[in-house]
């Protein structure tokens, strides 16, 4: 069942990137993740929500809208970074709109 709702939610996400050669995929955070000129921009998690990509300058803001937390990894807080609950994200509008907001920030890093 976690394998069907990762893959459904990376097509999703497929879907709303419209295959930008900017974008490449990777298996990582034991999830999908998908790379914008070689940085983390957004991962598809297997329990359905995603990791968002946000920045430090707008992580504030993107975590007063519902279904998003602080990303904690090994007991540390990641700066920047957000899990987005799955029911945050059931909406296609949703997602996209946590896509724009990780491209916003994560376009304006220099390629890896």
């Amino acid at each position: 069942m976690a394998n069907e709702t990762l893959e459904h939610l990376a097509d999703r996400l497929r879907q709303i990137l419209d295959s930008d050669p900017r974008i490449r995929e990777k298996r990582m955070f034991g999830g999908l993740s998908f790379l914008l000129n070689g940085h983390l921009f957004v991962s598809a998690r297997k329990d359905g929500g995603i990791l968002a990509s946000v920045g430090k300058a707008a992580e504030a803001e993107a975590l007063r809208r519902p279904g998003a937390q602080p990303m904690v990894h090994g007991g540390r807080r990641m700066s920047g970074f957000l899990w987005v609950d799955a029911d945050a994200i059931e909406d296609d509008d949703a997602l996209r709109d946590w896509v724009a907001l990780c491209e916003k920030y994560v376009a304006t890093l220099p390629p890896k």
